[in-house]
């Protein structure tokens, strides 16, 4: 393996030995969004989940990467329905039918642990549980491009390409991310794109895939939190992220469930 190293855009090239680092953290945030899914259900508050999920994150002597990231304060971003991303827990209560996604990371001895995943209060609406799948599968094919000699372009192509298929939408205004003793850094993980465009993956590259697909329109507004995304047209938006590592052959991920339980029980 090339030892840390930047490439000429930017992005880390990390140590075999890293590897044991992004496994721990990632396997702690699959653990408990596995954890959490228990009380989605009806009638529960976001808030409430975000609590339990604090809460299981301090019990593991972790630490929350996004409090007190950029001024929040929750840990974690809970999603509902035409919430593409950064939704903010509180007093939101959800409803039979509603579909969320629930975004954690967590800080293990210096590494970052990145996962989401959508979950289903109740039982969802036929066009929910297409929407869910189509995204699933999306962030599946996107990881099977991952190979060294591929590019972040075939990442981005796999994804639309299934997506669209589906009649469904790619949303343009979020990416996926470098990571590993950062939150955020080089590449943007684009879930859109060319074959064969962008820069040229690499053994001991770490990353997300994350893509957010809407039934709609791809367009997005912020709300006056400056966090809450939403789509533009009200229609469904839904999630699946994983965090990546390229090896010499192909790809680990570092947030795999525990359970098996990445994809939700629809009903």
């Amino acid at each position: 393996m090339n030892e840390g190293r930047i490439t000429r855009e930017g992005i880390r090239i990390h140590l075999a030995e890293d590897f044991a680092g992004m496994h721990k953290a990632g396997r702690l945030a699959a653990q408990i969004l596995d954890e959490v899914g228990a009380l989605v259900e009806p009638g529960v508050t976001t808030g409430v989940l975000d609590d339990f999920i604090r809460n299981r994150v301090e019990a593991e002597g972790a630490v929350s990467a996004t409090i007190g990231y950029r001024g929040y304060q929750h840990a974690s971003c809970i999603s509902v329905n035409h919430v593409v991303c950064h939704g903010i827990p509180g007093e939101k209560v959800l409803a039979d039918g509603d579909i969320l996604n629930i975004d954690v990371t967590v800080i293990i001895d210096g590494w970052y642990g990145d996962s989401s995943r959508m979950y289903v209060a109740g039982r969802a609406p036929i066009k929910a549980q297409r929407l869910i799948q189509v995204t699933h599968d999306s962030l599946m094919y996107g990881i099977e491009a991952v190979k060294p000699g591929n590019t972040f372009g075939d990442i981005g192509a796999a994804i639309q390409a299934h997506a669209e298929k589906h009649r469904m939408s790619v949303v343009r205004d979020f990416c996926g991310h470098g990571l590993g003793r950062v939150f955020h850094a080089p590449p943007n993980v684009l879930h859109f794109g060319r074959a064969g465009k962008g820069p040229t993956l690499e053994e001991g590259m770490f990353f997300t895939i994350e893509p957010m697909i809407n039934l709609g329109r791809p367009d997005t507004k912020i709300l006056a939190d400056d966090w809450t995304a939403v789509t533009r047209d009200k229609s469904l938006s839904a999630q699946f992220e994983h965090s990546i590592g390229v090896t010499a052959t192909g790809f680990e991920i570092f947030t795999l469930s525990p359970g098996n339980k990445f994809f939700p029980e629809m009903g």
